[in-house]
């Protein structure tokens, strides 16, 4: 059985680490070693929106220790990313080009949904998360920049929302006040507060959550103290409040030298503890669990995941779908037809996999714009698909990177809109992903068009290809010629994308 050695590199607001590790396909991932050096590059990215010189000086030599310590473990495979605050800066292109030629290194830049889904990636290994979420949790994900909150309830995914609050945007925030005034810790409180005060009133509001679950920097000194953890790692959450309590009427230098902190005089240790304390507070659950994963921990789930090395114990497409269901239910959308257009749509994919060379991520897809494609008659009856790109494209959907959900929101558009070129949309989207909603629009029109009453009247959908041509058989008792009109408008749309024409065969039902 081979081993693959893997290095996880992250570049993050404050700290660039990495993760070795050796992965035994059909067993767990062990940690072999574990290198981070602070360097905080967000202090520039946040409050000059350019990185200076001399920091993108200690990055690459940092990366050149990392790419020496990746030798001497004969590392196998890497992958290396940086958060999207090199995407922010203007001269983020041209440091992502000094790292590749001073240290060997390539360095992909990650979205926020991207970065907060690797984390959950991690936790999807272990057993404890899906006996957490079944009883209600919330796992929150605090970065440099910006937080993630996802809720659960009985085991689903209810909502995902980021909210621009970091650690690192905090201090910048409140740069210019914290030398001014007695009580810095209240302001930190007073803006944590502002920006806690709708996601508590719009989603924990009768919500009953047994665990809030944390990840972040800072987060895992702070629980080493516990040694008195119950039998599944959480911690009561009146004793852990308790302890952060105690730290919050400490001076930054105090608190550092109890975490034993390399640094004793890190700024951002007072907005860490503040933050961490309000957060836990407005959860109002009964437990603390801090997993101890890190990016680098997800990198490598992720890598071994889709190398087919591990499984999850979790199911994350189940969690997008329930995500773009409670996000459609939000906008009074989710319905009868709903189902119907999302069943047929996906009978239509399974059905055409032998010419449509789409995988099982692009089923997905097309499921959440089948379950979407309604969402923007909230706002308008009569502009109702750009309102559905709009409202898809400004909403956090878990597991779904920045371009997915340009696919995503592209294909609900255009499910009624005429497509346009190709160099139309360059600024969105490459070829390949052009191709891949150019496929899904066509099969989305024929679902939503087979049931354009909204009555549901086609029974026991089937599909199946036969030459050149795409057999759906119905079974009906109701008069279709509305829906077999509008099908046989979009069946020359289809031909044109997959050189198949769709036909429906109808039996009738007496």
């Amino acid at each position: 059985m081979k081993i693959t050695t893997f290095a996880a590199i992250y570049i993050g607001s404050y700290e660039v680490s990495m993760k070795v590790f050796e992965i035994r396909p059909g067993r767990k991932v062990r940690l072999v070693d574990y290198v981070r050096s602070r360097l905080e590059l967000g202090l520039d990215a946040y409050s000059k929106g350019v990185i200076g010189y001399e920091l993108v000086e200690d990055l690459c030599q940092v990366l050149k220790e990392f790419h020496s310590i990746m030798d001497g473990y004969k590392v196998d495979t890497y992958k290396a990313y940086a958060g999207n605050m090199l995407r922010t800066v203007s001269n983020g292109l041209f440091i992502l080009d000094q790292i590749r030629i001073r240290t060997q290194i390539e360095v992909t830049v990650v979205s926020n949904s991207q970065l907060r889904f690797l984390s959950y990636e991690s936790l999807a290994a272990s057993p404890e998360f899906e006996k957490m979420i079944g009883q209600g949790a919330v796992v929150v994900d605090v970065g440099g920049g910006s937080m993630q909150i996802t809720l659960f309830q009985k085991g689903t995914a209810v909502t995902t929302q980021r909210i621009e609050l970091g650690i690192m945007r905090i201090w910048e925030k409140l740069s210019k006040i914290r030398n001014m005034v007695s009580h810095y810790e209240t302001q930190i409180q007073e803006l944590i507060d502002k920006e806690l005060e709708i996601f508590k009133r719009l989603y924990l509001e009768g919500k009953d959550i047994q665990y809030v679950i944390l990840m972040g920097d800072y987060i895992g000194e702070m629980v080493k103290g516990f040694s008195k953890k119950l039998d599944d790692g959480t911690i009561e959450t009146e004793r852990f409040l308790k302890l952060l309590n105690k730290w919050h009427k400490k001076s930054p230098k105090e608190i550092a030298i109890e975490l034993n902190l390399v640094n004793e005089n890190d700024p951002l240790i007072l907005p860490s503890v503040v933050l961490y304390k309000r957060l836990t507070e407005e959860m109002n659950a009964d437990f603390v669990w801090v997993p101890g994963v890190s990016i680098g921990d997800g990198i490598v789930c992720d890598y071994a995941h889709k190398n087919h090395m591990i499984r999850f114990l979790h199911d994350l497409d189940k969690d997008v779908l329930a995500a773009s269901k409670n996000l459609a239910e939000r906008y009074q959308s989710y319905s009868g037809h709903t189902e119907s257009v999302l069943s047929t749509s996906t009978v239509i994919f399974d059905a055409m996999k032998k010419v449509h060379g789409m995988s099982k991520r692009e089923r997905l897809l097309l499921q959440v714009a089948a379950i979407l494609h309604d969402c923007g008659r909230y706002v308008s009856l009569t502009n109702q698909f750009v309102c559905s790109y709009q409202i898809i494209m400004a909403s956090e959907i878990i597991g779904l990177t920045d371009l997915e959900r340009e696919i995503v929101a592209s294909t609900v558009k255009y499910n009624s809109l005429p497509r346009p070129p190709y160099e139309s949309l360059r600024d969105k989207m490459d070829k390949d992903s052009y191709v891949i909603v150019s496929k899904l629009t066509a099969i989305l029109k024929i679902a939503n068009a087979m049931d354009r009453s909204h009555k549901q009247k086609f029974e026991n959908i089937r599909a199946a290809l036969r030459g050149k041509e795409l057999i759906i058989t119905i079974e009906t008792k109701e008069n279709t010629v509305l829906e077999k009109g509008l099908f046989s408008t979009y069946a020359e749309s289809f031909e044109e994308v997959f050189s198949i024409m769709p036909k429906i065969k109808e039996k009738r039902i007496f």
